[in-house]
């Protein structure tokens, strides 16, 4: 491509932004055993896997990589699973979460809370808390359970 091509490439895809918001997510599911890795912050309720939005210049796995280890204080190993690109419609038509499955993983720092996430906890896939989001359960029914996959989050 030319310089010109890309220039109104990247214009046309701006323009088209602008009207086509769309937020992308990335979580992960730490596993070990029979049990989950889950979080717990200070300004949602509700257990939930770690993760963020994916920033500008970001794939989904580096920005799960990155969040995981900030959140928890696990740096996640080698090669992990998609297990799915969920619709998160509870938030917008346009949010999408990307969840991989992490079953190597080392401690890197040991977790300390913050403003940001308040606690957080390895579970038994079979006691898992009360106040878990459904979301993070669904997840949890699919990988653990034979659930079938949902498309939305």
């Amino acid at each position: 491509m030319t310089k010109w091509q890309i220039f109104r490439a990247k214009l046309f895809l701006f323009i088209v932004g602008l009207f086509r918001w769309m937020t992308l997510g990335a979580r992960a599911v730490l596993i070990r055993g029979d049990e989950v890795l889950l979080i717990r912050h200070t300004y949602v309720k509700g257990w939930q896997f770690p993760g963020g939005g994916v920033e500008k210049g970001d794939t989904f796995e580096t920005t799960m990589r990155r969040e995981v280890l900030e959140e928890t204080g696990f740096s996640p190993k080698g090669d992990v699973e998609l297990h799915g690109v969920f619709l998160n419609s509870q938030i917008s038509g346009r949010d999408h979460v990307a969840l991989f499955v992490v079953r190597d993983f080392d401690l890197e720092h040991d977790f300390v809370a913050n403003r940001e996430i308040a606690e957080i906890g390895w579970f038994k896939v079979n006691d898992l808390p009360l106040d878990i989001t459904r979301s993070a359960r669904a997840r949890v029914d699919e990988l653990f359970f034979k659930v079938e996959k949902s498309a939305y989050w």
